[in-house]
């Protein structure tokens, strides 16, 4: 009790509901409050209960037995927390950072612009094989190698403000590949896989069933609309995921002439598409006049070279190059077509070409570009995601009208297939920095740029590691120091493959593609010893397989500027074209230059 009150005779009367007047005069009356507190069954949100009675033991309390009436009085319901109440989360990190974050997402969703036609450029990033576990695993690696526990981490496109979830899948297969993929993204039609630029009425490797079934592409439109155009890939620039913005191919393979059978002798090969896309476009739609591709950077130079090693390059590694058997040296055709353009093949030519180049033409390898942990190990030298995007950036933005440029990270895709995190999650990492070159050198009012990948892998993330764990390390669990143990008494890591060519210890070496030089293992393997975070290691698989093999979820798509408030929800892969045909009105103003 926490309140003494000695009453007058009056107010005991009407406490104590007594009207007799020896009562009044004999009987010293108590009333007693007592807090009830929040949450009691009595007051949910407290109150205050009133005892009172007669002090018959006159000793100046009111004892349980001398209660004569109650009286319970509860606090109205609250409206508002005071900020005491409300420290324990204001004053909590992730509490503060979640209302930075709703604030940014309010201010984005504030700038939002409904209607179409009003991205000047447009940027794709495609990560080959980067689907969720990727970008989880890459985000952590990339703040550890910060000093951070990484999990708190952020790449680039993370912060964009929109976003949402693509299906992969092919028209005939649930788990795809990126022909099939890549031309859903560039003509907003999904086909078959192992299909580049054709509808699925198509029959794959039948070159007479793709006629009349060619599909129209984003970079082409963008070509007749008059914006500069640009294609970079850390691939082959013939390989399937660049090669569906320029090329029509019932098979992804004929890269060059001389992969494709006498059977489709009436169908260009894809280099070939590639040097004459500005007289095939030209010729498809009468009265069209382009000026062809403004970038192309990428590998894959040996399709573009006569077999004949007269013509290897100066960084080489074959005996002979080129692979074509028309004795087509297709980079001599390029420089006759474009005599002002400027044909680079290593590091010091890609640093010398200027600013207000034309055209440029940078083939960096006879195959596949290195992948970057590797870069520094090529011959003659090669320019990273990050700086080609810079270059091409700045190249494409003479025209006035604008640019449509697309950028793929291609060997994201090749480590994953070789079993070899390290690599896959180092690349990602480069394409984050592309993607923030991109962010950093454009003006967001005018350019939409999307994030996104043509399919998954079977990579995962698994077992229980204790926050700030190394993601390419063992499984340590929470509170411990020592690996975690699986049933056959061997610690195991964090990341894996469900298939694929399995363990490999190779030590420092950062090409991944090392891993096909011995057969695939079979069963566990005892990690004790090894040191899983190094360049040269390859993770465990369940499945032994040659190569390790595409998954069929779906993947992540991130956006900012101009029409990038349609990226929500989870979408088909098509339905990325059209929200960038909304942002620059592709087919609207390219419509309008053929009626011209």
């Amino acid at each position: 009790m926490n309140k003494l009150t000695v009453l007058s005779l009056a107010v005991m009367v009407a406490l104590a509901g007594c009207s007799s007047d020896n009562d009044k005069n004999e009987n010293n009356i108590i009333a007693v409050d007592n807090k009830i507190a929040v949450g009691s069954e009595q007051c949910v949100n407290g109150g205050v209960e009133t005892q009172s009675g007669v002090d018959t033991d006159k000793n100046g309390k009111l004892d349980s037995g001398e209660v004569t009436a109650t009286n319970l009085v509860c606090n109205a319901p609250a409206t508002s927390l005071t900020s005491e109440q409300l420290k324990s989360l204001t004053s909590n990190v992730w509490f503060s950072d979640a209302q930075t974050k709703l604030e940014t997402t309010q201010a984005a969703n504030a700038k939002i612009v409904t209607e179409s036609g009003k991205a000047k450029n447009v940027i794709l990033f495609v990560g080959d094989g980067m689907g969720i576990s990727t970008v989880t695993a890459a985000r952590i690696l990339a703040g550890q190698l910060q000093g951070e526990m990484g999990e708190e981490h952020q790449l680039s496109f993370e912060t964009m403000p929109f976003s949402g979830f693509v299906k992969t899948y092919n028209v005939d297969a649930q788990t795809p590949d990126s022909a099939g993929t890549m031309t859903a993204m560039a003509s907003g039609v999904k086909t078959d896989a192992g299909v580049i630029g054709i509808d699925e009425a198509v029959e794959r490797g039948n070159c007479a069933s793709g006629k009349g079934h060619e599909l129209v592409t984003s970079l082409e439109l963008a070509e007749i609309a008059g914006k500069a155009t640009g294609i970079i890939s850390t691939a082959r620039i013939t390989h399937a995921t660049p090669a569906a913005t320029y090329a029509k191919s019932a098979e992804r393979n004929w890269e060059d002439i001389s992969d494709m059978p006498a059977s489709a002798a009436t169908c260009e090969d894809i280099a070939s598409q590639l040097v004459n896309f500005e007289a095939n476009l030209e010729a498809r739609f009468s009265g069209v006049d382009v000026d062809g591709i403004d970038v192309v950077m990428g590998g894959g130079r040996r399709h573009f070279l006569p077999k004949d090693a007269a013509f290897n390059s100066a960084d080489a590694v074959s005996t002979v190059e080129g692979d074509r058997t028309d004795n087509r040296d297709l980079t001599a055709e390029w420089k006759t077509q474009y005599p002002n353009g400027t044909y680079v093949m290593d590091q010091t030519g890609f640093d010398a070409i200027s600013d207000d180049a034309t055209k440029v033409f940078g083939l960096f390898n006879e195959s596949h570009m290195q992948y970057e942990a590797d870069r520094a190990n090529d011959v003659a030298g090669e320019p990273s995601l990050s700086q080609m995007t810079k270059k091409a950036i700045n190249v494409l933005d003479n025209n006035e009208q604008g640019f449509f440029l697309t950028v793929e990270s291609g060997r994201i895709d090749h480590a994953h297939h070789a079993g070899n995190a390290y690599n896959a999650l180092n690349d990602t990492i480069e394409l984050a920095k592309a993607v923030k070159v991109a962010m950093e050198n454009t003006n967001p009012e005018e350019t939409l740029i999307v994030v996104t990948a043509d399919h998954s892998h079977v990579f995962t993330i698994a077992g229980y590691p204790k926050r700030g764990n190394p993601i390419l390390g063992k499984v340590v669990g929470v509170g411990k120091t020592e690996p975690s143990l699986a049933a056959d008494d061997m610690p195991y890591t964090t990341v894996g493959y469900t298939n694929g060519l399995g363990y490999r210890d190779l030590g420092n070496e950062t090409d991944a593609d090392a891993s096909y030089l011995a057969a695939a293992v079979t069963g566990r393997v005892d990690l004790t010893n090894v040191d899983t975070t190094t360049p040269g290691f390859h993770q465990e698989s369940l499945v032994p397989l040659s190569s390790e093999t595409h998954a069929g979820e779906d993947v992540g798509v991130y956006a900012m500027g101009p029409g990038a408030h349609l990226v929500t929800g989870t979408n088909e892969q098509s339905f990325l074209f059209h929200v960038m045909d909304f942002a620059a009105d592709f087919v609207k103003a390219a419509d309008a230059k053929v009626a011209q």
